[in-house]
């Protein structure tokens, strides 16, 4: 792959720590090279204790914009000029454009799920949820499914630090759309299984059972598996976690979360430069 820098190349890139395995560059300027755009990717490892000054650079060499991933998502809402509805409510940012000066924060994680949920065959509007977990992803997760007319969605989560952020979510999700949202404790065995029963749809968008800890799965009682029901997860490394191969062996229809960054990369790519990002082609190629 060659690309060809000039003196009006726009800068986008990825900012978190660390970056260097991320497939994002190749997708990302594969798809300008495709649509002979003058744009370039590229990665930078920054926390959150560089984020600031890593921003104000940004800003000041005219950027046309970004990508965030952990553990810069939540903190990038702070420092964007205006947040979209979704980034607003998400309490998270993946994507900035460069609005003429002003850098405004979207989320577009939600809607790369909902997107691949739509890529796997299934129709999910109007059916129930159940949703593992209340840190990055899963708010993305959870806020889209609700703005896109998912029926009822019900979080399962430790109580950890996410806890109380997660019942904020859930009550905006309760307040500004036409969803059903609860939140339970993941150790509430009798709920969750209950939950899943009333289910279309089981994710896991926790970090368990990904790459090295693939031994981990986040649902212990086999038997809420059931022929009928889709179990997704946002994992993508490996690209079958010992959830999937469970409820696979059980009869579920399965997918990963390797499409998910597939479709959110494509909103970002759409946002940036008001282009749809060839999908087919840049999925051929990377994502097969």
């Amino acid at each position: 792959m060659s690309i060809n820098i000039t003196g009006t190349t726009q800068l986008t890139g990825l900012l978190g720590s660390p970056v260097a395995h991320s497939i994002s560059p190749m997708m990302h300027n594969e798809a300008f090279r495709l649509l002979n755009l003058d744009y370039v990717y590229l990665c930078f490892d920054v926390d959150t204790t560089t984020l600031k000054t890593a921003v104000d650079g940004m800003k000041a060499m005219g950027v046309r914009g970004f990508n965030c991933t952990m553990p810069d998502k939540n903190m990038m809402c702070e420092l964007a000029d205006e947040l979209s509805p979704a980034a607003k409510m998400i309490g998270a940012v993946n994507t900035v454009v460069n609005d003429n000066g002003r850098f405004i924060g979207h989320n577009t994680d939600g809607i790369g799920y909902m997107r691949a949920v739509q890529d796997a065959g299934f129709d999910i509007i109007g059916k129930n949820m159940t949703l593992l977990g209340a840190g990055g992803a899963a708010t993305a997760v959870c806020v889209q499914a609700a703005l896109d007319g998912v029926a009822s969605i019900n979080v399962f989560s430790i109580k950890d630090r996410f806890f109380e952020r997660a019942q904020r979510m859930v009550d905006n999700i309760n307040a500004n759309t036409n969803c059903k949202a609860a939140l339970y404790e993941l150790a509430e065995a009798a709920a969750l299984k209950q939950s899943i029963e009333n289910s279309t749809i089981l994710t896991n968008a926790t970090s368990v059972g990904m790459a090295p800890d693939t031994d981990n799965c986040i649902i212990t009682d086999e038997s809420v598996f059931r022929e009928d029901l889709i179990v997704s997860d946002v994992i993508y490394n490996p690209r079958e976690t010992k959830l999937l191969k469970s409820a696979k062996a059980h009869g579920c229809k399965t997918f990963n979360g390797l499409y998910m960054l597939l479709y959110q990369g494509a909103e970002a790519f759409k946002i940036w430069t008001g282009e749809e990002m060839p999908v087919q082609a840049v999925k051929s190629k990377f994502f097969s």
